[in-house]
């Protein structure tokens, strides 16, 4: 909170317990951070079962021990696949018959997709359609699609790959509504902000750079960004997919959190410094590196 600016913002946590509570939950990209924060609170939630997929095993095996030893009678199973393999996506769907899915399987980092960016549309948007897909042809009750708010007027690969995803998944709710096909899957979207602490956010690079004796990087001094916790984050998708599950939701619809304004980047590099008891600009320096690519 003291990077926030502002106070974390507390969602309506009954309503997610009755959402999750007894169902058969699936999440993928369950071994990053988002992913792994969400499975920690869904199996507080007392699903029926918790299905959680990612292509990375040492990720997979991280949050898999930590959901065992917090809660041991959990019925879960922890499984190694790429969203981009349609065949082995649909053996999981098979298996595992889950009733709400979450879809946070993704590459996220703006230059690396920007430099990449086949392998960004064949995660991003290929997976997510094949994701979808399952969910309906499976009939699952709620697919919950985490996106980004860098796919606003998208300036990225990263981004475009993302509206790409977002406007898939839309189609599919709409197309409920208007009964042109059979689905039986409510479609919820939900738009983060940056995340605090989150692998290859801003925050971890700080605190390296500082450990180092400097200097912190920042890309260009008016370089602004919303900013949320991780505890945020996962509320958010869970109370999105609340809100998203209510007969009188709009279909299409795309879930963002109420983030205040946005935070400069120079500022927060002011305030981990700070808070390192530590004076910008005399015992750190700050550095400026110009744009990334995508940005």
């Amino acid at each position: 909170e003291d990077l926030l600016g502002r106070p974390q913002l507390t969602l309506d946590r009954p309503s997610m317990q009755s959402l999750v509570e007894g169902k058969r939950i699936l999440i993928t990209g369950a071994g990053g951070t988002i992913g792994a924060e969400l499975s920690r609170q869904v199996a507080r939630c007392k699903p029926a079962s918790l299905s959680i997929l990612d292509n990375s095993e040492y990720g997979l095996y991280a949050i898999d021990l930590e959901i065992a030893e917090s809660y041991p009678n959990l019925n879960r199973a922890a499984l190694v696949a790429s969203v981009r393999n349609r065949n082995r996506v649909m053996r999981v769907f098979e298996d595992e018959t889950p009733e709400i899915v979450f879809h946070a399987a993704a590459l996220k980092h703006v230059p690396i997709v920007e430099q990449n960016p086949d392998e960004g549309v064949l995660t991003n948007v290929e997976g997510t359609r094949i994701v979808a897909d399952c969910c309906r042809n499976y009939k699952v009750q709620l697919m919950v699609l985490i996106s980004t708010d860098k796919a606003v007027n998208p300036t990225s690969v990263m981004g475009a790959t993302k509206r790409i995803a977002e406007t898939y998944c839309q189609a599919l709710d709409i197309e409920k509504e208007a009964k042109i096909s059979h689905t039986e899957t409510r479609f919820v979207t939900v738009r983060f902000g940056n995340v605090l602490g989150s692998t290859g956010s801003v925050i971890p690079l700080f605190k390296r750079q500082l450990a180092r004796g400097g200097p912190l990087t920042v890309t260009d001094p008016k370089m602004k960004r919303y900013f949320m916790t991780v505890r945020e984050a996962v509320e958010l998708v869970l109370e999105a997919a609340v809100l998203g599950t209510n007969e009188k939701a709009e279909t299409g619809r795309v879930y963002v959190l109420e983030m205040g304004e946005p935070i400069r980047i120079l500022d927060l590099a002011h305030q981990i410094i700070l808070l390192a008891g530590l004076r910008p600009d005399k015992d750190i320096k700050i550095a400026f590196t110009g744009l990334r690519e995508g940005e």
